[in-house]
């Protein structure tokens, strides 16, 4: 990944329809983003800024976020300074990974204020701020820098605010000449000489490493000297810096053949060799490489808690199946107890009270042999008898009971199995469901929370897919969409699927009518949204709704199935993205 200046420049650019539009609304679905609806101007869109530790960002979003129930501090705090107001401006500082929005508002008495939202793309140091314009005393930041922190810089309420520390490079933009470039590639550094792409991120802001070696590869001055590099150099790097200052930009994810990583950029990446997805604007580009990882981090912060209950509760249940299999084999000894009883009552006449062993002809041994029985001192030779009697009666009747609790505990970790592979596959929409099933099964204790209850939806939300063949696929993500989607929704003639024995979602092909393709399709979707998602072959299974029930009893989403066919599929990501897909 690459999100260096040049970038960051080119997410400015793009932010300028921005300008003339209002702030609808503001709201923080995460700790370290705040998404901000914009209108007017032939603008609708939302934009999100983020302070992400690991993936901090800026850009038009098209996603759907889920919003705590009480806003946090600094969403409130947003909200009164910049809900309703106008957008002015929108720029970078410098090349730097700093962008600055204007917004002027007019509070309650009708005066005009004017704040600036400073987003600051810096990794872990990452940072949005509201400043008052005028005075440049901070009001809030979405993280603090306290003292102990840094003494340089310092974010809290009140304190001016400090832009970080200038790294002294040149802006590579405002390089029009070739002496002028290679002065700046010349200047004296380190004792040992460096390859040329350190130099170039080493002279001039806001280029990456990644964008260097692209330079460095377009010039092809592998094994050449300096005298012969600078030129073809200077002619790279111009070129580049030519199409950004007149903001060409071609937004694309590169996936390297060999190592299977990911980066992109707003040039294309000739010096990485492997498949290349192009993009419309840098929006969609950073929604696209970003996306799914940012939100599989909050998804594992927000389950967090779930994931750690149920991994605790598969583990008990996994502890009590080796308890239960220990007394198990302790009962298959049951028979000997009752034959040490019975001759203990027929021998009685020839021990007494006091004795600690007995040593007795054993008459149920063909050899009759002797053996050698532990008894209670302080207990009567009857006493000793009826000890074993009961030690028989004991295991005899553990035996039923231990099986039907070891089945009890096998059916648990299928059950816990299973929502912790839905966590893993969990959107953020889909994780108050799993723990609404959690408290409904007794489980978990109802949270209790400040304010109106939250209102639940008359039913789950779906994920339906269009196959290829125009044919709706619907799937359920977790026990409470499946149990809707099976028992509620399909029609006896849908089509269900399940991956075999491996605990996954529910999916239901919707009519009778479609070919082959929609069951691959509809086949991949199943084995995708399962714990086989990252294997081949993966057996899946379909049959009529009308073959599928639920036992009474039963878990949400357990359910039983007959007259079913399989058939073995491996999933094929870029098919299935490739497949419209809607929430219903």
């Amino acid at each position: 990944m690459a999100l260096d200046g040049i970038v960051v420049r080119a997410v400015a650019a793009e932010l300028q329809r921005c300008v003339g539009a209002r702030i609808h609304k503001i709201h923080q679905p995460a700790e370290h983003d705040l998404v901000l609806s914009v209108r007017g101007g032939g603008l609708n869109s939302k934009l999100l800024l983020s302070a992400n530790p690991t993936y901090p960002r800026t850009h038009f979003t098209t996603a759907a976020y889920v919003n705590p129930l009480e806003a946090p501090m600094f969403c409130m705090l947003m909200r009164k300074h910049c809900e309703g107001g106008v957008i002015e401006a929108v720029r970078q500082i410098g090349r730097e990974r700093i962008i600055h929005i204007d917004v002027r508002q007019r509070d309650e008495l009708g005066d005009l204020n004017f704040k600036t939202i400073v987003i600051e793309i810096m990794g872990r140091h990452s940072n949005i701020i509201l400043i008052d314009t005028a005075t440049g005393a901070i009001h809030d930041g979405i993280h603090h820098v306290t003292p102990a922190i840094s003494a340089y810089r310092i974010v809290m309420p009140g304190v001016a605010y400090t832009a970080p520390p200038d790294q002294g490079k040149t802006d590579p933009l405002a390089v029009a000449f070739e002496d002028q470039f290679r002065e700046l590639m010349s200047q004296p550094g380190e004792d040992a000489p460096i390859a040329l792409h350190q130099s170039l991120v080493g002279a001039f802001s806001g280029i990456s490493p990644l964008l260097a070696k692209e330079i460095v590869y377009r010039a092809q001055t592998q094994g050449t000297d300096e005298s012969a590099a600078i030129p073809a150099l200077w002619s790279s790097f111009s070129s580049l810096m030519e199409g950004f200052r007149e903001d060409r930009y071609e937004p694309a994810i590169v996936t390297d053949a060999a190592s299977g990583k990911a980066s992109f950029s707003v040039t294309p990446l000739t010096h990485i060799h492997g498949e290349t997805l192009s993009f419309g604007s840098v929006s969609e580009c950073l929604e696209a490489f970003y996306g799914d990882k940012a939100e599989r981090d909050t998804v594992k912060q927000r389950a967090a808690d779930l994931i750690r209950f149920v991994q605790n509760e598969k583990s008990k249940n996994t502890a009590k199946i080796k308890k239960l299999e220990e007394t198990l084999e302790e009962a298959k000894d049951a028979e000997k107890y009752r034959v040490l009883g019975e001759l203990l009552t027929a021998y009685m006449h020839q021990f007494s009270r006091g004795d600690e062993s007995v040593e007795l002809v054993n008459f149920y041994d063909e050899d009759q042999a002797m053996v050698k029985i532990q008894l209670d001192p302080q207990l009567t030779p009857s006493d000793n008898a009826q000890r074993y009697f009961r030690r028989y009666t004991k295991y005899r009747n553990s035996l039923t009971v231990v099986a039907e609790q070891m089945k009890l505990a096998e059916a648990e970790i299928a059950y816990f199995e299973t929502l912790l592979q839905q966590l893993n596959d969990a959107a953020l929409s889909d994780i108050e469901e799993i723990r609404d099933e959690l408290v409904q099964q007794g489980y978990l204790r109802e949270r209790k929370t400040r304010g109106p209850k939250r209102k639940k939806a008359q039913h789950p939300s779906l994920l339906c897919y269009t196959s290829s063949e125009n044919v709706p696929i619907y799937v359920g993500k977790n026990n409470m969409q499946n149990e809707y989607l099976t028992n509620r929704l399909a029609s006896p003639t849908d089509t269900w699927l399940h991956t075999k024995d491996i605990p996954g979602s529910h999916v239901v092909i919707r009519g009778g009518d479609f070919g082959d393709a929609t069951l691959e399709e509809a086949a991949m979707l199943a084995a995708h949204f399962s714990q086989a998602k990252d294997s081949s072959m993966v057996p899946v299974d379909y049959t009529f709704i009308r073959h599928v029930r639920k036992p009474s009893g039963a878990k949400p989403g357990f359910v039983i199935y007959d007259h079913q066919k399989t058939l073995f599929i491996t999933p094929d990501t870029n098919r299935l993205k490739a497949l419209p897909v809607a929430v219903k």
